[in-house]
Formats: structure tokens, C-alpha cells, sequence
């Protein structure tokens, strides 16, 4: 028997105190957390802004009414560029978008920046290109500055693309992730894991058994009706990266408080549980790409469940769990046997390049 080549080994979670970067510093999990504490806030010093958010809300003398602004940058590098249900282009478009909004804003403009490596066909690049367009139509943004550079070939793969958005958020929204309180209801809008299993399903020697398409799409109409109600939305997030586990503890520790989930209630779609099982992940780490969190005070989630679900983005929403006293800082979920289970901060990269 030959022997074995332990150095050309890949770990999906590598370790911790690897002196290079690895996919796990990427993948919106513990690794990812640490790159930024650990490396980029200490290098950036007092230039950082106080909450590292998806966005960030900045108040502008002389903007009326109250209102701020919202900004946000976000890079795509998804593989592959195309798709079931969409691609890199209107991903990109998506997924700026949905930040914005996360912040209760109302998108107005985006930039986009495109590196092309040499030797990526032009039909792919227009293709790409016409996403973009038309997902910015379809969310009612303009593209309004951008820039393009080229790599050599073998230094990049493909499209990267960055964008980075401005929106407008109204006076007396205050949405971000330290406002989660006890009592808070947890609602999400529809199906966890599809966009992940969707970009997997196209992958070499990955056959699901059926068609996964993306669930990319813009969400501020569907939050924009959640807000019309009045009620006092504590936090949104759009679980990309790391899934609803990533989100879902990011906001845990933020705020103090404890999350309870009820498993049984989470809206996992079978064709995502048997992949998910074929592949020995999580379904709530693995990324979405047109689904939201929402936390609204415990006593008025049946009215914002109405709402969410009279948008078409929000028909499959569901009310999944609550912020308790119990366990500070961190996640849990019921089992179906009576039992809880933690559910942990992903360490790594399960799904590498699927945003």
C-alpha cells in the first residue's frame, strides 16, 4: 500500500492558528470574525467605525427630517458565475441591496466594479453584465459609478465583482443587531439553504436529484411593508455567509440575550434536508441569498407575520424561535425528542464560494 500524502490534505475547517489565509477565513464563521478582530480592526485603529455591520448608518448634517444614510460594499465571487436561478450579476445587485435594507433603508445607488481575468469569454462578461442591469431595474437602483480592472491569466477566475450602495433611512428607524431584547419573537421569511445548495448542485459530480434554484432576490419592498406596520422592528438580517447559525449568533452576542429555536419549526424544504444529509452539512449554515430575519417585540409577531407573508418574498414565513434570559449569548435549538442542542458560530468554510 502506498503511502499516505497527509501534507496535500484539505480541511473544510482548518486550524485556528494557521499563519496564511485559508477558505475558512471566508466563510462568515468563527475564522471570518477573527480575521477582522484580530488583524483588521487592530491595523485599522481608531479609523474603524464603532459597529462593523453588514452596512453602516451615518447620520449627514443638513439631511432632512432626521433621516441618515446607509452604506454598504460587498464582494462576489461565487463559482460558478451562472446559476439555477440566477448568477454572480444579479447576485451582486441582491445581495448590496439586501444589506441597505437590513438597515431599514430604501436603496437609491449603487457602484459596481468588475476584475476579469484574461481569457474569460466576452458573451459570459455580457451576460453578467445584462444580470446586473436588470436586477437594478428590477430593485429600482441606479448604477451610478463603477470601475474594471483585468488580471493575467491564472491570477484570477473568471468575474469578481464588487458593489457598494447607498440608501436613505428614515427618521426614527432604528434597526441593528444590540436591540434584540427577551421577549422578541425570531421570525424568517421562507425557506433556509437553498441558494447554497443551489450553486452546489451545479458543481462537478454533485447530482441532487432534482433542480435547487437560487432564492436571490431584493428584499427591501418585503421589509418596507414590514415597517409600514408601525411596529418597532429591533433587527433584520439577510443569513448569507455562515447561513441563519452565523446570523443568528452574531446577533446573540451583540445583544446579551439567549435565542431559543423551535427545530421543528424551521422551514427547511426536503430537497435542501437530502442534500444537506447527502453532504453531511447543516442547513442552517448554509447560505440564503433572498431570505430575512426578523425580531419584533414578542406581542405583535402574529401582525408581523401578516405582513411578511401578504408580500410574495415573505408568503412561506415563519415564526421559528424567541430571545430568552436563559443561556446569554448564545444559540440553542428544541429538538423534536424534547432535548436542545447548541447551535454554534461555524468555524470555517462549509460551502466555499457560494457569495
Amino acid at each position: 500500500m502506498n503511502d499516505l500524502d497527509f501534507e496535500s490534505w484539505v480541511c473544510p475547517a482548518p486550524l485556528r492558528d494557521t499563519p496564511v489565509i485559508v477558505m475558512g477565513h471566508g466563510g462568515g464563521g468563527a475564522m471570518s470574525g477573527e480575521l477582522i478582530e484580530q488583524l483588521f480592526l487592530p491595523a485599522f485603529g481608531g479609523a474603524a467605525h464603532a459597529d462593523l455591520g453588514d452596512s453602516a448608518v451615518l447620520p449627514v448634517p443638513g439631511l432632512a427630517a432626521g433621516g441618515r444614510l446607509a452604506f454598504s460594499t460587498d464582494s462576489f465571487v461565487v463559482k460558478p458565475m451562472f446559476f439555477p436561478g440566477g448568477s454572480i450579476g444579479d447576485l451582486a445587485v441582491n445581495g448590496t441591496v439586501n444589506d441597505l435594507a437590513m438597515s431599514g433603508a430604501t436603496p437609491l445607488f449603487l457602484s459596481t466594479a468588475f476584475i476579469l481575468a484574461e481569457g474569460t469569454p466576452l458573451h459570459d462578461i455580457g451576460r453578467i453584465a445584462t444580470a446586473v442591469g436588470k436586477a437594478a431595474e428590477v430593485a429600482g437602483v441606479q448604477l451610478v459609478t463603477g470601475d474594471t480592472k483585468v488580471v493575467d491569466s491564472g491570477s484570477g477566475d473568471g468575474v469578481y465583482v464588487n458593489t457598494a450602495g447607498i440608501g436613505l433611512v428614515a427618521a426614527g428607524v432604528e434597526i441593528g443587531p444590540r436591540r434584540a431584547t427577551v421577549g422578541d419573537a425570531v421570525i424568517i421569511s421562507g425557506d433556509i439553504g437553498v441558494h447554497g445548495i443551489a450553486v452546489m448542485s451545479c458543481r462537478d459530480g454533485l447530482d441532487f436529484g432534482t433542480t435547487v434554484e437560487s432564492d436571490t432576490a431584493p428584499l427591501h419592498g418585503l421589509v418596507a411593508d414590514l415597517l409600514a406596520t408601525g411596529i418597532d422592528v429591533h433587527v433584520l438580517r439577510d443569513p448569507t455567509r455562515g447561513g441563519v447559525s452565523a446570523s443568528l449568533n452574531e446577533i446573540a452576542r451583540a445583544s446579551g440575550v439567549g435565542i431559543e429555536l423551535v427545530e421543528r419549526d424551521l422551514p427547511v424544504p426536503p430537497e435542501v434536508r437530502d442534500a444537506c444529509g447527502l453532504l453531511g452539512l447543516d442547513p442552517l449554515q448554509v447560505a440564503n441569498e433572498g431570505k430575512l430575519l426578523a425580531f419584533v417585540p414578542g406581542e405583535r409577531a402574529e401582525e408581523a407575520l401578516a405582513a411578511l407573508q401578504a408580500h410574495p418574498l415573505g408568503a412561506g414565513a415563519r415564526l421559528v424561535g424567541t430571545c430568552v434570559p436563559e443561556h446569554p449569548r448564545m444559540v440553542v435549538a428544541r429538538t423534536g425528542l424534547g432535548g436542545t442542542r447548541v447551535v454554534d458560530l461555524p468555524i470555517g468554510e462549509q460551502l466555499p464560494r457560494i457569495c
